[in-house]
């Protein structure tokens, strides 16, 4: 682990905890200043699923199905390893 790693769980636990907050505030906020129109809602919802599955194919997808032995610090080292540039 490097020397910035976060080691306790409860610490983990409580970030995850903030950022699931600090997301539902941004999009309740969004709908708010837009208005609750339908339409918006539920593009704003689709595009945050969107992501949220391309990140999990990028950290979980790749290493456990595509290459195992592929070990990679964030993403843009899999956005090069899916390009063909191993490192």
């Amino acid at each position: 682990m490097a020397r910035g790693d976060i080691k306790s769980r409860k610490l983990l636990i409580f970030k995850g905890i903030l950022l699931l907050a600090l997301g539902l505030l941004a999009g309740v906020l969004l709908i708010l200043e837009f208005g609750p129109w339908w339409r918006k809602t539920i593009l704003l919802a689709i595009c945050v699923w969107a992501f949220c599955r391309a990140y999990y194919f990028a950290f979980y997808v790749i290493t456990n199905y595509i290459d195992s032995e592929f070990k990679y610090a964030g993403l843009w080292s899999a956005v090069r390893y899916l390009l063909g540039k191993k490192s």
